[in-house]
Order: C-alpha cells, then structure tokens, then sequence
C-alpha cells in the first residue's frame, strides 16, 4: 500500500511516516498544496490524508480536486479542527473518515486499513494463485498449506506479485507501490527483496524472471488467461 500524507508540520508528517513503514506502508510526504497536487498527478496513491490547513492550494480544494478526479480515492482528513460543523464540511468535501489531532498513531493505522480494505471489497479478500494463498488483512500467506514468515517489504512485494494474477510486473513498478519516493530509483532493493523472498517461498520457484520486463508468478497459461477474463 502507498500512501499520500498532505501535512505542513514536518516533524508530524515525518513520524508518521515512520510510524507507517514500520506497518509495511510506503508513504510519500506533501507539506504544501501545489506538492500535493504535483505527486497526485505522478503518483498512484491508495489513500490521501489530509491536512486542511496547508499552504497553497489548502486542504478543502485538494479533497474537492480528488473527488473530482473520478479516481475514487479514499481521503483521511487529518486535522486540529474538532468542532462538529469542522468534521461536516470535510465529509460534505467527499472525505471518507476523519481523525482529529492529536491522535493515537495506531488508530491511524486501523482507519486506514479500514480505507483501504474498504475499497477493495470488489476484490477477493484472500487471494489464491499456483498453491500460494496470501490474506493482506491478516497479513499472512500459506504455500500449499504451509505457513510462510514473510518480513513486510517481502509481503508487499508479493502481494503486488499475486494481484497481477500471473501478469509481469515491472521492477519499476513495484519500486514505486512498495518503497516510497526517497528511494535511490537505481537501488538493488527490488532484486534483493525478490531473492530472499524466493528463498522463503522454497521449491519449486514460483516467481519467475521476464528479461528486461520484470517479474511474475509462475501460473498454467491457462489458468492465467482465465484470471485475466474474470
């Protein structure tokens, strides 16, 4: 999951994003509406949350810029506004939750989770894929029907890998939905996660490599091109 954190206060906006990668969430920081706007245009994001009171483009026109999107993105307002008429006008700007400051950073963590499973209902919440079955709500994966321990980069990682459903995913790609922006765009992370993730996954290999396209799970064809109707 890639989060969007829109917060004008630095060391706030810092902890959480700490806090966040320690829960296996990338998180991108935007301590100005223009920034804002800026990474939403480049970014594929899972949720923003959102400061009302920010420079530049402010809290209320990012919301109404986001729903006006179509893209359907979950918005968290995160704010010191805790007046009843405060928390109205940001659910009447098409936010989905609100947490006012201060906050206990694990109630942060459960709202967004909360978001983020809320959205995709549409999917199936355990996936299944060439004996391999990964819950991302328990955050567990069994291969066939053995428990595997996973760290959480290797989690994310996977999980990406099992929702292409046997499709190749680019090692940019994957940089970009399981690290954050600040990570080096030449590093060996991605190459180094696969291969300790292969090691935990034993055999035979399920992650296959596509020279110079990327990485994929190791599916029939068929049952690959089934997935890709459904």
């Amino acid at each position: 999951m890639r989060v969007l954190i829109v917060e004008d206060e630095p060391l706030l906006a810092e902890a959480v994003r700490n806090g966040l990668r320690l829960e296996a969430i990338a998180a991108d920081i935007a301590g100005d509406g223009n920034t804002a706007l800026e990474l939403l245009s480049l970014n594929a994001y899972d949720l923003a949350i959102l400061d009302r009171d920010i420079p530049g483009p402010n809290g209320d026109e990012i919301a109404h810029r986001i729903v006006s999107s179509g893209s359907g993105l979950p918005i968290l307002m995160l704010t010191a506004a805790d007046r009843i008429d405060d928390k109205a006008a940001g659910f009447e700007l098409g936010a989905d939750d609100y947490l006012t400051k201060p906050f206990e950073f694990r109630e942060l963590v459960l709202r967004i989770r909360a978001l983020y499973r809320r959205r995709a209902q549409v999917r199936p919440p355990v996936s299944e894929i060439a004996g391999l079955r990964l819950d991302p709500f328990r955050r567990e994966v069994f291969r066939d029907g053995h428990y595997v321990a996973l760290t959480r980069k290797q989690f994310a990682v996977l999980e990406i890998l099992v929702a292409a459903n046997g499709g190749v995913v680019s090692a940019e790609e994957l940089l970009a939905k399981a690290w954050d922006e600040n990570t080096d765009p030449f590093t060996n992370a991605v190459r180094i996660t696969i291969s300790a993730l292969r090691k935990r996954l034993g055999e035979p290999g399920l992650i296959e490599t596509v020279p110079g396209v990327g990485y994929r799970i190791a599916v029939p064809q068929d049952a690959a091109e089934a997935g890709g109707h459904a």
